[in-house]
Formats: structure tokens, C-alpha cells, sequence
């Protein structure tokens, strides 16, 4: 029943059942999801939400019952309406568990050798696409509840990401706190995952395409060594031959 709700509500959003593989070798791929300990984790947040609409119907209309009691007639419209409310309480507890289960089965992290794509959301889809080559800072954070379920965050900032609100690739940054950050939420490998955007950060800037000592866990700024790498020589030779083509014309049309 769960996926045939699942599968026509994906249908009905124009949901892809998963996002788009980003830039890079398809053999790199490396593919992550939240772990199930980030479903008891929120899960958890619901219930609390739950239990406390719950407290709050019963404080409303328990006073009111008991002061109708004295009179039939307001006494039945109150259970009446107390009935209602508590079938409309159920009915938002089912979609509103129903979305949160469905958020977490759709929350995809991809990561290849040049870049990684993150996206979450049904009803409002965030996808958030960052290349190696920008990023400046990764880091794993994890609060007292999400030790408790054995979850962490992996955050992976770009140049310029700092506490501003700049602009993004994809489709919305809703996947952080700022535009320039993108998190693996709730994930119970953030080492692994760490470990392994270093590498691949190591092997695109070796390549020229930035600079690694900007990335958390390097060698302090003191120690940075400034050159141009083989990618970087390929590239001014280039912008070289281009301008002196340039010329070229240029004095030709004169």
C-alpha cells in the first residue's frame, strides 16, 4: 500500500525517483543516503510535535466538556466537535508521517571525481550541484541527540561560503544553513565520506584546479607554495594562442 501511494504521489510531483548524476567519471560514482538512524532521529521530532497538538486539543476542549456537561444539548455539540477535531488530528498525523517517511527515502548525496549533488525534498525538491574546484572547507559535525542515534553532518562549503546568503548551483540551497553550503544530513559514515571528497579534492587541485590548502585539515596558510600546475600551463598556453589569433584578425580586417 506504502508504495503504491509512494509511486503515484512521485507520478502526480513529476518527481524523478532519483536525481541526475553530477560532472565527472561515471566510474567514480559514489552514491550515499541518509542512514536509518536519521529516520528515528526525526521521527522522534514528529512524535514530540504530535504529543504536543495532542496536549493542547485536550487542554482546549476538556474545559469546554466539562462546562457543557450541565447542558445536553451543548454537551453533544462539543463532542461533536471535539470528534471532528480528533479525526482531522489523525488525518494530518498520517500525511505529515507519511512526508517526513517519504522525505528521508528521497534524500540522495552523490559524489564523483569531480564534483557531488545533493537533493531532498517531495512536494518542494532542493538540489544543490558543487564542484571540487570550489570547494574550500569540509567538516563533520554531529549535536548530543544525533550522537544518540548515531548520525553525523558532513558540510562541504564553497568558496565565499562563509555566513552570507550568495548564489548556488541547482535548484534551490535549502540543504543547509546558506547558500553556499551543502550538508550530508544524517549520515552514519561521515568519515568515510570525508575521506574520500579529500582525496578526490587532492587529485583536482594536483591538477591545477585550485588551490588544496584552502580546504580544512591541510597545510596551514603559511606553508602555501604558489605555481602554475599542468592544468594551469595547458590553460594560459591556450588563452596564448587564442589572443595571438585574435591579433591576427584583427590586423587582417584593418
Amino acid at each position: 500500500m506504502y508504495e503504491r501511494v509512494k509511486s503515484s504521489l512521485l507520478w502526480l510531483l513529476k518527481v524523478p525517483p532519483e536525481p541526475h548524476d553530477p560532472m565527472g567519471d561515471v566510474e567514480s560514482l559514489r552514491v550515499f543516503r541518509a542512514a536509518p538512524g536519521y529516520l528515528r532521529y526525526i521521527t522522534l521530532g514528529w512524535l514530540i510535535t504530535q504529543l504536543a497538538l495532542l496536549a493542547g486539543g485536550i487542554f482546549v476542549f476538556a474545559p469546554l466538556l466539562f462546562a457543557a456537561s450541565a447542558s445536553g444539548p451543548l454537551a453533544v455539540l462539543v463532542i461533536a466537535l471535539g470528534l471532528l477535531a480528533l479525526v482531522v488530528y489523525a488525518g494530518q498525523a498520517a500525511l505529515t508521517f507519511f512526508t517526513l517517511r517519504l522525505n528521508y527515502e528521497m534524500r540522495w548525496y552523490k559524489v564523483t571525481d569531480r564534483s557531488l549533488r545533493i537533493r531532498a525534498g517531495v512536494w518542494n525538491v532542493r538540489e544543490m550541484t558543487m564542484t571540487f574546484a570550489n570547494v574550500q572547507n569540509i567538516a563533520i559535525t554531529q549535536g548530543p541527540l544525533e550522537r544518540l542515534f548515531g548520525i553525523w553532518d558532513v558540510r562541504v562549503q564553497t568558496a565565499g561560503g562563509g555566513d552570507g546568503h550568495g548564489g548556488s548551483h541547482g535548484k534551490g540551497a535549502g540543504l543547509g544553513t546558506n547558500l553556499h553550503t551543502a550538508v550530508f544530513r544524517g549520515v552514519d559514515d561521515a568519515e568515510h565520506i570525508r575521506d574520500l571528497m579529500l582525496a578526490r579534492l587532492r587529485r583536482v587541485r594536483g591538477a591545477g584546479l585550485g588551490d588544496l590548502d584552502d580546504v580544512q585539515g591541510q597545510e596551514p596558510p603559511h606553508s602555501r607554495t604558489f605555481g602554475a600546475g599542468p592544468g594551469m600551463t595547458t590553460l594560459l598556453a591556450a588563452l596564448r594562442d587564442e589572443a595571438r589569433a585574435l591579433h591576427q584578425v584583427v590586423e587582417r580586417q584593418g
